[in-house]
């Protein structure tokens, strides 16, 4: 009955109730009918069964105790105080009551099968079990009954009893695959190969085109320390099935155990381009293979071959693409990967971090338009993006267009939070190089200090600041400092034994100075830039070698250094400064 029809039986009897009372108080001869204990248990039953389609527990099980109390003989009200202490874990109240249930109505399916799960909920395995196949016997063999005897009995260590099971189910129903799954991990766990075997085998028969029950087979011998003959039955899945995914799969695994790299290895590229094996996979083995290549060039070369086919395979999955064009950007093929990028955006654009990588390809100077364009399509995606700012900024500032790259890197700055401290600090040095560049000394000077505040030990950024104080000549003790910190961080990197040897040569000490740069160019090992050759032709001079001086400043415009003040030194054989 629902809670609208037992609505309107209480409103009913509460309007017959007000009439008696109007009658009785005129005085007319009326008596009410006197309810009985039937009737009020009847009544008390209906508001358990309305408080427990409310979810209200507690109030349905002190209902349904009144009406036990009344009446004591009927066992629905048992049956319902057990299913609500079984679901608040009173298991003891729960048996007590649906024994109760049992013993006036034996009858009951439904009272059994609930004492079965109570059990069971108990760890009774073998006597829930042994109800359930009495279940199965009174209901002609329902296949529910005794495919849960079958289990309950597998759970209590009775392995015979719930073999018995399933063959009665195996009749009535055939060999149905789950069945003998289940018969044959109960082989297993009696430590009895053979009739595990013998089961899978049926698996087989049953499914001549399914590789998994082929591997099934092979594990069972793999396992049980018989890799012979788990070969054995990989080699003849394979004649059967040769471009099976899950064959291929387990005869990898096969040799991976056996630790038999050079196979392994040849099945996962197998694996990689099976068109019958999901992408995810695929992806998860070009990722080992990459990990494997390490710095083997032709492996490496192979990888991004494999790569390549798997993009093709999958032409419609984003992440695919993605993969793929990570794997050119490794192998330093920034264009290609770009190329890849634009492909998985094009089929899902949602994703941000592979935004990050597309813009990431365009970060060289010819690149700059490509920058622009693509960062402000990510900033219109993603607005509230730090790091799409900034190298829209970066793209600007590859085009020396500092005006818009100060606003774009300070919008970045703005919104980057501050938890990402290198992050943060990357983006201040950027700007301090910017405004550098455009001669904004004052703001330079205090981007680059709050960038060496979030990282003082950053040596990239302690040897550009130094540079640049050195270059104007100013606060040259601090610049070398900094530069000398930057060089206890990495000794042998040419640029910042460049910078130190400046700072010395900018504060007079030109011997000291021309030890730094000419370990500069020794350590460039025939790479050192025209910079270098630069400042060594100045230190020469300032020793007083003018020819040595002239010299290196030729090195340097061999080197491409063009500009008009090194043409003069060399044209007039004279430092100018």
């Amino acid at each position: 009955m629902s809670l609208r029809s037992l609505r309107g039986i209480y409103h009913i009897i509460s309007v017959l109730l007000a009439a008696c009372a109007f009658f009785s108080s005129k005085g007319q001869d009326l008596k009410m009918p006197m309810i009985t204990d039937d009737e009020r248990a009847d009544s008390i039953y209906y508001d358990a069964i309305k408080a427990r389609m409310l979810d209200d527990d507690k109030l349905a099980m002190t209902l349904l105790q009144d009406v036990v109390a009344i009446k004591p003989g009927e066992a629905a009200p048992y049956y319902d105080l057990a299913q609500l202490y079984a679901r608040d874990k009173n298991i003891g109240k729960a048996k007590e009551y649906i024994k109760k249930a049992i013993a006036l109505n034996d009858k009951n399916k439904w009272y059994k099968d609930q004492y079965a799960n109570i059990l069971a909920i108990d760890n009774q395995y073998e006597e829930a079990a042994v109800i359930y196949s009495q279940l199965a016997k009174e209901e002609k063999e329902n296949k529910d009954y005794m495919l849960k005897a079958a289990l309950l009995y597998e759970r209590a260590g009775k392995h015979n009893e719930a073999l018995a099971m399933l063959d009665k189910l195996a009749e009535k129903a055939g060999d149905d695959d789950a069945y003998l799954q289940q018969k044959q991990q109960i082989y297993l766990r009696m430590n009895d190969l053979d009739n595990a075997a013998k089961v899978t085998q049926q698996l087989i028969d049953n499914n001549p085109g399914d590789g998994r029950y082929y591997v099934l087979l092979a594990e069972l011998y793999e396992n049980n320390k018989e890799p012979a003959k788990a070969m054995e039955i990989f080699k003849k899945a394979q004649e059967e099935l040769p471009d099976d995914p899950d064959i291929q799969l387990g005869i990898a695994e096969h040799y991976r155990r056996t630790n038999d790299t050079v196979k392994y290895t040849e099945y996962l590229k197998k694996l990689v381009t099976n068109k019958d094996l999901d992408a995810e996979s695929q992806m998860g083995m070009l990722i080992e293979l990459m990990q494997e290549a390490g710095d083997d060039s032709l492996k490496k070369k192979e990888a991004l071959q494999i790569a390549g086919k798997l993009a093709e395979l999958h032409p419609q999955n984003a992440q695919v693409q993605d993969i793929y064009g990570q794997v050119l950007v490794m192998e330093g093929e920034p264009k290609a990967a770009a190329a890849q990028f634009r492909r998985s955006l094009a089929i899902d654009q949602s994703h941000f971090d592979v935004w990050q990588r597309l813009l990431s390809a365009y970060t060289a100077k010819k690149d700059a338009d490509s920058l622009i364009y693509y960062s402000e399509k990510v900033i219109r995606l993603f607005p509230n993006q730090a790091l799409a700012h900034f190298m829209n900024g970066l793209g600007h500032l590859n085009k020396k267009e500092y005006g818009k790259a100060a606003n774009a890197i300070n919008r970045a700055i703005d919104l980057q939070p501050e938890n990402n401290v290198g992050l943060l600090a990357e983006m201040y040095s950027t700007l301090g190089d910017l405004y550098y560049l455009d001669k904004q000394y004052t703001q330079s000077d205090s981007s680059y200090s709050k960038a060496i505040a979030l990282q003082p030990d950053d040596a990239t950024m302690l040897n550009n600041y130094s540079y640049y104080l050195s270059e104007r000549g100013i606060r040259l003790d601090e610049a070398e400092k900094m530069s000398k910190r930057s060089l206890e961080l990495r000794p042998e990197e040419p640029t910042y034994l460049d910078t130190y040897g400046w700072i010395l040569y900018k504060k007079g000490r030109y011997e000291e100075a021309k030890k730094y740069i000419e370990k500069a160019i020794n350590d460039s090992k025939g790479n050192a830039d025209a910079t270098l050759y630069e400042h060594i032709g100045d230190i020469y001079y300032k020793l007083n070698d003018a020819d040595k001086a002239i010299e290196q400043w030729k090195k340097a415009k061999e080197k491409g250094n063009d500009t008009p003040e090194l043409d003069k030194k060399i044209k007039d054989k004279k430092l100018y400064e």
